[in-house]
């Protein structure tokens, strides 16, 4: 078996869901310090993986505009939405029908998700730190490098699911 399982529209918006409490309600207490994963975009790249480009930019969308709404404290009302469209595009370059278990099951997938990520956080920051003397650098490598660790060790639970999964 070479594809991953077959998840529901209607399934896919509840997982969507989970995930974005999970990353409201849950993730905010496995915080280190202020470093904390990004379960939804864990999700996203998952999504962008098994259904390519426009499935994980449409979720990216989405997702962040909900992330936007629920956690829109600083002002930037669209930036997560358009910095998740960018990382569900990105992630949707990996999509290949024929090896879909193949790279949720190894480590692919962690690196795939480090790599979003790191570009997804380049791009928060950049755009969030217009118009401030915080240096973009130091706000990267303080922030955005740890977060980016932090969200590639979180994929890597799911990257042992799918792996199990493949031997069984």
């Amino acid at each position: 078996m070479t594809s991953a399982p077959v998840i529901r529209p209607a399934l896919l918006v509840l997982i969507s869901l989970a995930a974005l409490l999970l990353q409201t309600m849950v993730i905010p207490y496995a915080a280190v310090g202020t470093i904390v994963p990004d379960a939804v975009l864990i999700w996203i790249v998952y999504l962008a993986i098994t259904r390519g480009h426009i499935a994980g930019s449409t979720a990216g969308f989405f997702l962040g505009l909900i992330m936007d709404v629920l956690m829109g404290g600083d002002g930037m009302l669209g930036l997560a939405a358009f910095t998740k469209t960018l990382a569900g595009f990105l992630a949707g370059y990996t999509f290949s029908e024929n090896k879909t278990l193949q790279t949720l099951s190894t480590s692919r997938f962690p690196l795939i998700v480090a790599i979003t990520a790191l570009v997804h956080n380049q791009f928060y920051f950049l755009v969030s730190l217009q118009g401030t003397d915080i240096p973009f650098e130091s706000v990267v490598l303080r922030y955005g490098v740890p977060a980016t660790i932090y969200t590639a060790l979180l994929a890597l639970l799911p990257m042992f699911i799918f792996a199990r999964r493949v031997r069984s």
